[in-house]
């Protein structure tokens, strides 16, 4: 026995040292990996922007179990970093060592706004230097992108889409009676549908009107600024949209869409004469944007800090995850940039569809704060609706895109409960309460009339709220308020007519104007959020991006398991503690 135990603890040890050993050399490993894939660019290089991926305004790193769990399975959370792509155009088109840019690939995820500031951004570009645009299939967003190039190629057994916007909400109302989930709702405000998907079976005739409103700025934009591109004009693009929808290669062509048809060894070609290379060359120089960006800049010449603050997701109570804005999170940044003397201004960059009213109303406040003691200017980007509304209403200016969505100023309630389901199955609860309101949240049961009406004068005082504050921070009496809000959405151009925004721009614009009101003239400087890098991700990610891969555009499948998905997320990120909100109607995906 005790030649047992001695043989025992020895091998223990062994396998303990042997593991030490092992992540010792697997991080060093990782870490002269990372030394040695310094970035460089080489001489008459051709930048690639591979759009094989998810458009953010800051990228979110994802929790150590889910960045394990897409190393294991072999996945990679592609997000590029709008802010940092439009930096990288920029300084391209004046970098000697950058010949041209090459577009091509499908993006997974990008809003209307944030596409046609990256479109400025390419065009700058494209004033400067060449730009080559090819694709198997161009989708709307990306021949949004591309339409402009100096020269756009379509595979000869591709397509480009011209199909006009569409969107296709999916409602749970029958199915949650089927499966017997009960929902119970308080909202103010006719065109205020977040809840609609979970009690109804089709769109209201409000809901209706307010998406065919959005939908027809938002295509009105992309045939407007396609037609320019293309020498032609929208009413020629809505006629195809209406007998062709999406087009063949020579359709395209013939349709004055794209400039060339060809396979993408010619396209190769090209971009090898591009940059002085012969077709028989193997290779030619090349950067990706996504490596290019991560080039370190000069030290910044100004003197005086422009902070950008980023408010991207759902908003919740209390800290949030990476992908979220939490409201405890986000006010104490503010409230460090408030006392930082080297701030001179700060640029609140908003993309979010709201919810929490409580976290809002946290980061409404250290808004107001900051606003007294420095210049506060928002940037809208792709949604700052409702709660995203509710944090911008008090800046010093509010500048959006005119494909923003904006406005939604109302409030809800969302009250499920599964007593039925629960029932059905042989569960049962009880209670024992001091008052007749001690548990109006549970889930176990229907809210009884006495709390359904306590909440409802809940959502009505916090609506009132909203409807006062727009009024006060946007100088608009609140009868004209009243009339705007009801919970409808506007496109950003809208927005302006109405009052709601000051300025059509980007978040380019809102920098200047920020230094404008600090009066630091051109002496300033632009910083975004200070973020501490967590070893283990940074380890991950490098481990992650080690092997670019094409993605595949998503199918049909796809896109109705995502559409589940959101909305499952959406539900699990109600948690204010109130169960007030403040929120988008709902996912509006385009079409």
């Amino acid at each position: 026995m005790k030649d047992f135990f001695k043989t025992f603890f020895a091998a223990l040890l062994a396998l303990v040292v042997a593991g030490g050993v092992a992540c010792v050399l697997f991080f060093g490993i990782v870490a002269a990996i990372g030394a040695s894939n310094k970035p460089t660019v080489p001489r008459r290089a051709v930048l690639v922007f591979d759009l094989d991926t998810s458009l953010v305004d800051a990228p979110h790193d994802p929790d150590p179990s889910e960045a394990l769990g897409m190393a294991l399975s072999g996945g990679i959370n592609r997000n590029q970093s709008l802010p940092a792509a439009i930096d990288a155009l920029d300084r391209a088109a004046t970098d000697d060592r950058i010949a041209g840019l090459f577009l091509t690939g499908n993006l997974q995820s990008a809003g209307p706004a944030q596409l046609r500031e990256l479109r400025e951004a390419i065009q700058r570009f494209k004033a400067k230097k060449p730009v080559i645009a090819y694709n198997m299939g161009w989708g709307k967003r990306e021949y949004y992108l591309a339409a402009g190039a100096s020269t756009v190629y379509v595979n000869p057994f591709g397509s480009v889409e011209a199909n006009g916007y569409a969107s296709e909400p999916m409602f749970y109302g029958d199915a949650f009676k089927k499966y017997g989930i009960e929902v119970q709702v308080t909202r103010v405000g006719k065109y205020k549908s977040a809840v609609e998907p979970y009690i109804l079976d089709k769109m209201s005739d409000a809901n209706r009107e307010q998406v065919q409103k959005l939908l027809d700025d938002l295509w009105g934009d992309w045939k407007a600024s396609v037609a320019k591109d293309r020498h032609i004009t929208p009413e020629a693009i809505q006629a195809l949209a209406d007998e062709k929808g999406t087009l063949e290669a020579q359709e395209a062509l013939q349709a004055g869409l794209v400039d060339k048809v060809a396979p993408y060894d010619q396209v190769l070609d090209a971009l090898k004469a591009l940059v002085g290379r012969k077709p028989t060359d193997r290779d030619f120089p090349q950067i990706a944007l996504s490596t290019y960006a991560e080039i370190p800049t000069e030290a910044p010449q100004g003197h005086n800090r422009i902070a950008v603050l980023v408010a991207e997701g759902e908003i919740v109570d209390g800290e949030g995850k990476p992908n979220q804005v939490g409201g405890d999170s986000l006010s104490r940044e503010l409230r460090r940039l408030r006392l930082d003397n080297t701030v001179k201004a700060v640029v609140l960059r908003v993309n979010s569809p709201g919810g929490s009213v409580t976290a809002s109303e946290l980061i409404q406040r250290e808004v107001i704060l900051t606003r007294k003691v420095k210049p506060v200017v928002i940037s809208m980007g792709h949604l700052a609706a409702s709660g995203g509304y509710w944090i911008s209403t008090y800046g010093d200016r509010i500048f959006a895109e005119p494909g923003t969505i904006t406005g939604s100023i109302g409030v809800f309630g969302l009250l499920p409960n599964v007593k039925k389901l629960a029932n059905d199955h042989g569960i049962t609860w009880d209670s024992v309460e001091t008052a007749k309101l001690a548990n109006p949240m549970t889930l176990t049961r229907p809210k009884t009339d006495f709390e359904l009406a306590r909440i409802q004068g809940i959502v009505d005082h916090i609506y009132d709220q909203f409807i006062t504050r727009v009024a006060d921070s946007r100088k608009l009496s609140k009868a004209s308020v009243q009339e705007i809000a009801q919970g409808r959405v506007w496109s950003g151009q809208e927005a302006l007519k109405l009052g709601l925004v000051d300025e059509i721009g980007g978040l380019d614009a809102a920098e200047r104007y920020a230094a404008k009101l600090a009066k630091v003239g051109n002496d300033y400087y632009v910083t975004g959020p200070d973020v501490t890098p967590d070893p283990f991700k940074e380890m991950l990610r490098s481990i992650l991006q080690g092997k670019p891969q094409k993605l595949a555009k998503a199918g049909p499948v796809d896109v109705l398991v995502g559409d589940l998905k959101r909305q499952f997320e959406m539900l699990s990120s109600l948690n204010d503690p109130q169960g007030v909100y403040a929120r988008l109607p709902y996912d509006l995906d385009l079409h």
